[in-house]
């Protein structure tokens, strides 16, 4: 049985990076408490560079991003997939995307930083655009599961000023 837009569910943001794997098993715990069961959901979209050009093989793109996800999923959860597991690949801005996948759903799980090269950032790109757009709850899973005492980061704060 497939599952419809309307059926209680948690997104997850998926692109192979850790927090998200990290974020498909906080979606695992968190689906049943909800009554709900998790979505997985990969985008992938043209690199800037090809806009203007069309490469002769355009499905290599959605390839690697089911084969990224396919391997998130083995590794997050092997062989026993939560019940009622469903996953899909979308072309587009991932921040777009999962916004609109979120929009009738309990939640929302991403990661906070993947692969994108900002490092620096308190939050990542897509998580930051979800946070900040999504109409559902959205929980944001950081790559090590290691807090910063605030202490250290006030402390960080008064050393740059």
């Amino acid at each position: 049985m497939e599952r419809t837009p309307e059926d209680p569910h948690v997104v997850v943001g998926v692109d192979g990076s850790e927090p998200s794997i990290l974020a498909l098993r906080l979606a695992a715990k968190l689906a049943p408490a909800l009554g709900a069961e998790v979505h997985a959901v990969a985008c992938w979209d043209y690199p800037r560079m090809y806009e203007e050009y069309l490469l002769p093989d355009m499905t290599i793109f959605g390839k690697g991003a089911q084969k990224r996800l396919d391997e998130a999923v083995q590794e997050a959860f092997g062989d026993e997939t939560p019940p009622g597991f469903t996953s899909t690949i979308v072309r587009g801005h991932p921040p777009t995307v999962l916004v609109e996948a979120a929009a009738r759903a309990q939640m929302l799980v991403v990661g906070r930083r993947g692969h994108g090269g900002l490092r620096g950032l308190h939050l990542g790109s897509v998580s930051n655009a979800c946070v900040a757009r999504a109409v559902c709850p959205v929980v944001v899973v950081h790559d090590d599961g290691k807090a910063e005492p605030h202490h250290r980061w006030r402390d960080r704060r008064a050393s740059m000023g």
